[in-house]
Parts: structure tokens; sequence; C-alpha cells
């Protein structure tokens, strides 16, 4: 049996609002096709964050949609989607009918029932070869109730073991299904959450997920049933153990993922486990250039002569006075392929936040990338930053507490 692990697509998204992302998303899903023939994939994990926002674009649905409906043309019979974080549960689940119709299992929320999540994987000849744990995001609503007077060390640890009870209690289904059928087939999970060992960059758009102190889940969450794990919300491929791992986005979902590869795993389950990993090309080259007014205009020049179409961002860090940077940066790529999308003086970022500065609009920073923004315009020492920091993620836990008990 072949597996093919991919996550957080992301459709409809841009780059620092001024890039539309649909070129890049659509050969994406053109090379995953291709894939997908190429290596006779029998199951096509989607592992949440298929869009980047609750209310995506018709043009993002379309893809996703005019998707579903080759990836059985390219020869793969069952495809199991799960939301994410940034994903609509209502909107996920909607179509889930129609789309079963083509064997396209949707898990768009978890539900009271765990078995709701557990889905048996047959061949063409209808026998049983796989169980999933098709878990998607787990909100706290979905797992846990909230408890008046509850402190923050205790919410976590709430959180947490809910978390951990519900991967113990499908695994304990799927073994228990397992037995009914009276077959040895493997047992795969998936799951959307930050599990320690993931990594991700500052720019990369990944929300936090849980309100208190938890940054990310420990791996021993997952029961030994799972032969595999695909998880999704990082960014970065992630090895966490040899069989649970992240795959990361299809593309850079910032300038500090440019230089990353990009893949997806493709995972072959017979007597013995295989785990391969295929790179995914690169469709928009996207370049950070950091560094004084010698090195952007020798890189800007190298890129240039390359005649390559090129997104940048340009962070100028020199000791010397450069009031106009702008217009000299225009200079240099005239006539060429060249776009800046992000430019900074990091001469003036402490004078001012500007919208450059912040790299889009205010919407798109949450509660605490504003804090962090304004303390990186204080003189203050990294000591106070980090007490600051604590006692305003307080403060808006606190109001966030507020707002579920209301």
């Amino acid at each position: 049996m072949k597996i093919l692990h991919t996550s957080d697509w992301h459709l409809g998204r841009t780059l620092y609002s001024k890039k539309e992302r649909q070129e890049e998303h659509t050969a994406f899903l053109a090379w995953l096709l291709g894939t997908i023939r190429e290596h006779a994939v029998d199951l096509l994990l989607i592992a949440g964050d298929v869009f980047d926002t609750a209310s995506p674009s018709s043009a993002a649905q379309k893809m996703y949609y005019d998707f579903l409906i080759n990836v059985r043309k390219a020869g793969c019979k069952n495809v199991i989607v799960v939301g994410g974080n940034h994903d609509s549960p209502s909107f996920l689940n909607a179509p889930k009918d129609i789309l079963a119709a083509l064997n396209v299992s949707v898990i768009g929320n978890a539900t009271e029932n765990p078995e709701d999540e557990m889905i048996v994987i047959k061949d063409r000849q209808e026998n049983p070869i796989a169980i999933v744990c098709a878990v998607p995001f787990l909100r706290e609503r979905d797992i846990s109730r909230f408890t008046e007077g509850e402190n923050y060390s205790d919410r976590s640890k709430r959180i947490n073991e809910n978390i951990r009870k519900h991967y113990e209690a499908i695994a304990q289904l799927a073994e228990n299904k397992r037995r009914e059928l009276g077959v040895t087939i493997p047992i795969i999970a998936t799951g959307h959450l930050p599990v320690a060992g993931g990594k991700r960059n500052d720019d990369d758009g990944v929300r936090e997920t849980y309100i208190g102190n938890i940054e990310a889940v420990g791996n021993d969450i997952f029961p030994d049933t799972f032969d595999y794990v695909a998880l999704g919300h990082y960014h970065i491929p992630s090895v966490i153990k040899d069989n649970i791992r992240y795959c990361g986005s299809p593309i850079p979902m910032g300038f500090g993922e440019s230089g990353q590869k990009k893949l997806v795993y493709l995972i072959e389950l017979n007597e013995q486990r295989s785990i391969e990993t295929i790179e995914i090309p690169v469709f928009q080259q996207l370049e950070s250039i950091v560094g004084d007014k010698n090195f952007i205009a020798r890189r800007l020049s190298e890129l240039k002569k390359s005649d390559s179409s090129v997104w940048v961002e340009v962070i100028y860090t020199g000791d010397e006075i450069f009031p106009d940077l702008s217009s000299w940066v225009n200079e240099q790529i005239a006539d060429s392929n060249i776009e800046v999308l992000k430019l900074q003086n990091r001469q003036y970022l402490n004078e001012v936040l500007t919208q450059v500065d912040t790299a889009g609009s205010l919407e798109e920073l949450n509660e605490m990338e504003v804090f962090d923004k304004l303390l990186e315009k204080s003189s203050i020492s990294d000591e106070q930053k980090t007490e600051l920091k604590a006692l305003y993620k307080e403060i808006v836990d606190g109001l966030r507490l507020q707002d579920i008990a209301l």
C-alpha cells in the first residue's frame, strides 16, 4: 500500500497582501497529480489547512474541487481530508456526502464520537488494507469544557490531557476494528497541531492554536498503535520520530522559507515500512537579501543577469544612513524580472512602524505580533521584554476566557 502525505496548502493565500499565489498552487496541484500517477498512490492524506481562510475565494474553491475530481483520474482511489485551524469545519464538511461518491472522506472537525474519524481503506477488490484515524485539528470546545476559576496552568494540563485521551480512544477503536476484520493491516493517524520537535519561522503565518501555556504537545500523545502519523500545521518538514512527520507546506509561506526544500512523503506499508521523500519543484523563486548597500547591489545585479522571475525582500542593515533606499532599489531592478515585495531600512525601524516594516496590514497581525512590534521600538532589556510579553499574554488570554465564558 502506498500513501502520500501532504498538508498546509493554504489555497487562497497572498504574500504580504501583495501577490496572489494562485499560479504557484495551480502548478503544485498539477505536479501532485503527476506524482500520484507516477507512483501509483493508493491513499492521499491531506493533513489540514487546505484553505488559508475560513471563507476561501471562488478561485481557491475551484482549485480544490478540480483537484479532487482529477485525483481519481490519476489512479488514486482514496483521499482523506482533515480540517486544520485555518479551515472552517462547516465549509469543509458541507459537500462531504457528495465527495464521498468520489471516495473522498472529509473530517472537518471532531465530534462527540471518535468513531466518526475512523475510516477503513479498501483495495479494488473491496478487501480492507488499512485503517485511518483521521483526526482533524482538535479545537478546545471539541475536546474539553471550560471550567470557571481555572488558572492557566490547570487549563493547559486539561487541554493536553484531553488531546492525549482523544488519540488513545481512537487508537483503541482502530485496534478493535482490526480484530473484528480479522486481518493484520496498518493503522495510520493524522494530526493538525503543534508537536514538540516541529520547526517554524517567524514569518510563516502559523497561528497559535491553544490558549494557555501549551506551545507544543509531546509526541508521546500518539499511541504505538499507529504505524504512521501524518502531521500538519508547521510549514517546515520535520521528522519527529521516523513514523511521525510534518511534511510542511508545498510553497513558501514567507521569505523565511525561501531557501528551504519543500516536499511530500511517500509511505509504503507492506511487511516493512519505507518512507521516501519527494521534493517539490520551485514554482516561483523567492529570495531574502539582507546586508549593506554593496551586498544588496551585488546580489540584485546577479539576479538581474539571470533574467529569472524573482520576488525579493530587501532588508538594509548597513551603518551608513540611507534615506532614499526605496528609490535606489528601484533603480537597481529597472528593466528586470525582479519584484520587491518587502523593503526594510533597519536604520529607521525603531523610529517609525510603517506598513512596509510590518510586511502587511494590521489585520494580518495577531495581538502578540503587534505587541512584539511595539517592543522592538522600545529601548528596554531582553529580560524586561520577556516579562512584559508574559504579562501581556495573561491579559489577552484572560479576555479570551471571558469571551468563552459568555
